[in-house]
């Protein structure tokens, strides 16, 4: 066990969510959250651009959302100590509302636990307590909603569910999570143009880290990766209220609830899986709104049959992006894990000269990576803490290259030599519908008849 995570258990007892505070103006909305572990304190910024769309707006349910919203941000800032408690001021929730920010956050830290060497029982983790009666009442939401709120990121997935959904394109907007730690997300802009959209329809969501945040990173205290896609969900479902949409259209896939490590609960993309998927639904159902439904238009399909869908579309190939490391400079960096994997995905399927549109060079004949591509391929070995398809796709690929391709570079020529072991049925890909989702019946209609296999 980790003696700074025992130590900061001890020695900050409690993290508090001790208020928030809204600011409106002509053209925003200002919220400042405050945020304390004893004389620690925290005061993170969110600030929500208007547009012409958000009219008839209760302010006092938004308040409400603005809470709720903080009860994720809080995320990045209670990693730093694991405090054995978590005490909430600003407004009531219950005990079932409780369990599932607990659930969230356990789940969540899954990444975070694994590299910090935290060993620690989901009873033993954490006890929420509330320390407010102030209690609010949901509305009658009598107004109508249509439409969809879209999050891009500008890798592959979220052009692929923009692209499904250009039938609806006069009712399409498309949310953007800015933070001021990053650059402005140039491959999600892009991605947006290159689909016919203008700046009318982006809407920008602005999360200003308390930069303190990083001084303590750097005298010791705990680090490592939070669910940001849970943060993103309830971001974008209050952008859904604001602009009166039906939809919040996420686009993950069912390789994101495969986890990392096989008998470990560990799943980088925990908060892109069906089982937060289908948690935050009923959250949201319950205590939000249930007239915006958050669901993944794409969690029916594999990785296999959405990259052919994205192939369909090789406009986009100069323009998306999905590497972390990149992500200032918007730029593939050629050398990471998640590189890797979009490499050996596109590789069976485009020409050399449509790879050099993504990347600068043969990813394969890099003997530096043989690291990274056994952690991508071998179900003994810890999989990348990337957002990355299922090794089942991934070998699949590889196969799909020995295939397709007359010259091996050095990875590929290693995986046929060593590791080509099994032969993967390409219907079992082809073919494959998961109907472990949530897609509203409307948009099953898009698939065809594949969601009735």
């Amino acid at each position: 066990m980790n003696d700074t995570f025992i130590k900061f258990r001890k020695e900050y007892p409690e993290f508090i969510y001790e208020n928030f505070k809204v600011l409106e103006t002509d053209t925003e909305y200002k919220v400042t959250y405050l945020f304390s572990i004893k004389d620690l304190v925290f005061e993170p910024q969110i600030t929500i651009l208007k547009n012409s769309k958000m009219e008839n707006i209760d302010n006092d349910y938004l308040n409400y959302l603005f809470f709720q919203y903080g009860l994720f941000d809080l995320m990045s800032y209670y990693k730093l100590t694991c405090s054995p408690k978590l005490i909430i001021k600003p407004m009531y929730i219950n005990q079932e509302q409780a369990s599932f920010f607990k659930k969230v956050l356990y789940n969540g830290l899954g990444e975070y636990f694994y590299k910090n060497n935290i060993n620690i029982s989901y009873d033993d983790f954490l006890e929420i307590i509330v320390e407010s009666d102030k209690k609010y009442e949901l509305p009658e939401f009598n107004e109508q909603y249509s439409g969809n709120v879209i999050p891009i990121g500008g890798g592959k997935d979220s052009i692929v569910s923009m692209k499904l959904l250009d039938k609806y394109k006069d009712d399409n907007m498309f949310f953007m999570l800015e933070r001021n730690l990053y650059p402005k997300n140039e491959a999600g802009y892009q991605s947006i143009y290159k689909g016919g959209y203008t700046d009318e329809d982006i809407l920008i969501f602005k999360n200003d880290l308390d930069l303190k945040l990083l001084e303590l990173n750097k005298q010791g205290y705990l680090n490592g990766h939070i669910p940001i896609s849970a943060c993103i969900s309830m971001a974008s479902f209050i952008m859904a209220y604001l602009t009166h949409k039906k939809y919040v259209v996420l686009s993950n896939e069912a390789s994101a609830n495969e986890g990392n490590f096989e008998g470990l609960n560990i799943n980088h993309q925990y908060s892109k899986s069906y089982e937060y998927e289908s948690e935050f639904e009923k959250y949201s159902n319950k205590y939000l709104n249930p007239n915006i439904l958050y669901f993944s238009l794409l969690r029916g399909w594999n990785e296999y049959q959405i990259l052919q869908e994205f192939l369909k579309h090789k406009e986009f190939l100069s323009v998306f992006r999905s590497c972390n490391r990149g992500t200032r400079d918007n730029i593939w960096c050629n050398h990471c894990s998640k590189c890797l994997y979009v490499y050996i995905m596109l590789y069976p399927y485009l020409s050399d000269e449509e790879m050099s549109l993504v990347f600068d060079r043969n990813m394969l004949d890099d003997e530096s990576l043989e690291e990274e591509f056994l952690g991508l391929i071998l179900p003994e070995r810890l999989k990348p803490f990337e957002c990355v398809g299922t090794r089942l796709e991934i070998n699949f690929a590889l196969q799909e290259a020995l295939r397709n391709k007359k010259d091996y570079p050095y990875l590929l020529r290693l995986y046929k030599e060593k590791y080509n072991t099994n032969m993967i049925d390409k219907n079992e890909l082809i073919n494959y519908w998961n109907k472990e989702n949530s897609i509203p019946k409307e948009y099953l209609l898009l698939f065809g008849d594949a969601n009735e296999r």
